[in-house]
Parts: C-alpha cells; structure tokens; sequence
C-alpha cells in the first residue's frame, strides 16, 4: 500500500482566520452574535451580487429554510434533479413537500429543462436548479418554464461559488438560493450554509425561522414553531477570512482544471467541460471513463496509490426512500455509473499532481 496520501479535497485556512477566530475568542463572541456574523453576510452579498443574505449552520437547512420561507409544504411538489447530493431531495422532504426527480443534460450534467416540463403537475410548486459540480444550469430555460406555470425557482448553489451564467453569479436568478461553506467547499467555514434573495421579505421570513421563531419586538416571545439553524461567530469569521481570499480559490482551482485537461488530453476519459456563457468554478474536477465497468477498477488504482476520489453522486431515484415510484432517468444513471471525482483542492502540490497523472496513465498503460 502506498504511503502517499492525496486526500480528495483539503482546505486552504492560511489567510485572516486565526487572526478572526481568535478575536472571537479574545472577545468571548463565540456563538451566534458577534461582527463577524454581519460582516460575512453583507460581504458574502456584495461578492455575489445579491440584495440580503442570512447565514445558517449548514447548506442542508439553508435549503429547508428557503422552501419554508415559500411556504412549500405538504401536498406540494418540487422538481429536483436526480443527479445531485441528497440534501435537496431531503430538505423537499422536511417540508412534507414531494420531491419529483428529473433528468439531466449530457452536455452539461445539469437539470434538463425540457424533463422539467414533462414533470410539471397541478401541484408543481417551485423547480431547484442545482449547479453540480461548479457547473452552471440553463437559468434562461428554466426561468422561462418558471414564469410560464407561476412557479418557484429555489436554486441549490452549494457547489457553485465562483461559477457565473452569462456575467452573473449563480444564486442571483432564483426567487430564494442556498448555499454551503462545508470543509470541502470553495470557500468554507466548516459548516454552514447562506440563505440569499432579492426579496425582503423572504429573508425576513428565513431570518425569523432560524432564531426559533423569536418575535421581533418582544423578548423570548415565539410566534412560530422555528429552528435553531444560526451561524456561530467564530464560523463567521473563517468565511469572512475565506471570503478575502476567494478569487485565489477560484483561479487557482481553473487552473488546477486546466492542468488536468491538459495532462489526460490523450485518455479515454471525458472532462465535465465548461458550457458557453458560463464560468465554472470546478468545485470538484470530475471526468467520465467509457465505460461503467472501468469506473471502480480506476478509483482502486487509484486508492492503492494513495489518491483519494469519489463516485459521482448516486441518482436520488435509486435511493429506497424516494424509490416508490421508481422510473428510469437514463442520463443520469449513465453519467453516475461512469463519473469520478478527482483530488480538486486549489493548492495541489506539483509533485502530488505528477502522481495522480502517472497513476491514472499507469492504469490505462495496464490495459492496452
């Protein structure tokens, strides 16, 4: 067994955030009060290009937040792609809301807009656009579905920071939009989550939501059963501390990209390529082998070497919880059987990424 070890992803914390969390802890601002919490939001805001965010403990209740704040509920459904991580499908659940599952395009891995509108029913109450990967959705397709049928658009951004659609910033086409700061994000607070609109109200509504339902005016007076979902200060201050540094995530994790595009040009292994009119930010640099048999032997190869790399995300349809009324969703299932993750932290050392390219090319050279 090889002694090398390439985790799949490891965060960069060499900026201000020892600086920060120590300020929290000089000052004994250390739960969910504190400059940080407010600083991060206004800046997280600006930097995406949106009116109001609020920070919560984790992208999962981010999403539970946003579909609360819609007031999506039981006897509603939500169009959710089926190739995504099984937060979305989850917090649809939360709600007593159903989620419906649809394809993906092969060009993109992204939702296919033309399944979401065989996927719309009386009930259809909102459509979640999840960006996978760092790679954007058709926002110009789905927002047109949504204006025609009235509905909802709640997008699922938790790996999209950095990634733009036509000049903006993915999150900033929904009604209501999530996002996560989990340790394996672009920028990360451990865990943690953002609620972003540019409605007023619907922000008013997550805020009051995630602080226990506490009524504005009147101490310790609960007026709806709420959720203790906030972000803590010292959480706040690493984003805030990531935040200053994100542009050298996002090049750096382009390029790192670039490199691996460049260094496997010649093998049978397909990239997730950037689509026109987007930037993708690679939150995971992923590539499809040819054939589903080769998928598992490569990750062993790789795993004897020391690298570490995952699958893509199994199809939510195949999971028993929301297999009842199970259907075939065929692009999808093709690219998870094929799909791998590659190490993808911003910052790989030159010699651990020679050793990622050797071990790959040695597998194929062990093939042919």
């Amino acid at each position: 067994m090889s002694q090398i070890k390439i985790p799949i992803y490891k965060p960069d914390l060499g900026g201000n955030e020892k600086k920060y969390v120590n300020e929290c802890l000089d000052t004994s601002w250390i739960s969910s009060r504190g400059r940080f919490v407010n600083d991060f939001e206004l800046s997280f805001a600006r930097r995406i290009g949106i009116e109001h965010a609020a920070s919560v403990s984790n992208g999962t209740v981010a999403l539970h937040l946003a579909l609360m704040a819609l007031g999506v509920g039981p006897g509603d459904e939500v169009i959710v792609p089926t190739l995504t991580y099984i937060a979305s499908a989850n917090a649809v659940a939360y709600t007593g809301a159903t989620p419906v599952f649809v394809d993906s395009l092969r060009s993109t891995w992204q939702l296919d807009p033309e399944d979401v509108r065989r996927h719309i029913t009386p009930r259809t109450r909102a459509i979640m656009p999840v960006h996978l990967y760092g790679q954007a959705c058709d926002m110009d397709a789905l927002a047109a579905i949504a204006e025609e049928h009235r509905l909802f658009i709640v997008e699922d951004c938790a790996e999209g920071f950095g990634t733009l659609y036509k000049g903006r910033h993915v999150g900033t086409f929904g009604d209501i939009s999530t996002f996560s700061f989990f340790g394996n994000k672009t920028i990360t607070t451990g865990e943690g989550g953002m609620v972003v609109s540019n409605d007023k109200t619907l922000i008013e509504r997550a805020r009051h939501l995630k602080g226990q339902g506490l009524a504005a005016h009147r101490e310790y007076w609960h007026d709806v059963v709420g959720y203790n979902y906030r972000m803590t200060n010292i959480q706040a201050a690493i984003g805030l501390a990531q935040l200053e540094r994100a542009d050298e995530f996002i090049q750096n994790k382009r390029e790192l990209a670039s490199r691996y595009e460049k260094a496997l040009s010649d093998l049978p292994l397909e990239p997730h390529a950037e689509a026109p009119e987007t930037v993708h930010s690679y939150w995971m640099y992923s590539v499809l082998v040819k054939h589903p048999d080769l998928r598992d032997p490569l990750r062993r190869h790789l795993a004897a070497a020391g690298v570490e790399t995952r699958p893509l995300f199994y199809p939510l349809h195949t999971m028993p919880m929301y297999s009842r009324s199970y259907r075939k969703h065929s692009v999808a299932e093709d690219l998870a059987w094929r799909g791998i993750n590659l190490p993808s932290w911003p910052s790989i050392p030159d010699d651990q990424f020679a050793h990622i390219v050797a071990t790959i090319r040695d597998f194929y050279d062990h093939r042919s």
